[in-house]
């Protein structure tokens, strides 16, 4: 992988499946958007269409390089075509409720100071 520091305005497709304690589906959020921000306290991308920020954590390594080609959100039938990188993460013991913060934030602690 690239320096992190030359992660700044790559195209992030990010994929978050929320499962509860019974490993029962809560939900899926798909987001993308350029990276904007990047150290060792998280990520933040700037969510196409709304510009709000979106905060991942800081795990490189799950940040992998895309395939060329079309990716269609499940979610709202966007098109995002040639993103640079790829992130899928599955949260365990999920909340009901804690499908709307991850949809509108991302994940919740991981803001840049």
């Amino acid at each position: 992988m690239e320096e992190i520091g030359s992660l700044i305005g790559k195209i992030l497709l990010v994929g978050i499946t929320l499962m509860d304690d019974e490993e029962q589906l809560i939900g899926q959020v798909q987001v993308y958007g350029p990276i904007i921000h990047v150290d060792g306290s998280g990520i933040v991308i700037k969510r196409n269409g709304s510009g709000t920020e979106f905060y991942l954590p800081p795990d490189f390594s799950n940040i992998l390089p895309a395939d060329e080609g079309e990716y269609r959100l499940r979610s709202t039938g966007d098109v995002v075509v040639d993103p640079d990188y790829l992130s899928s993460w599955t949260v365990r013991g999920a909340k009901l409720g804690s499908l709307e913060e991850y949809s509108n934030n991302g994940f919740p602690g991981f803001e840049p100071e």
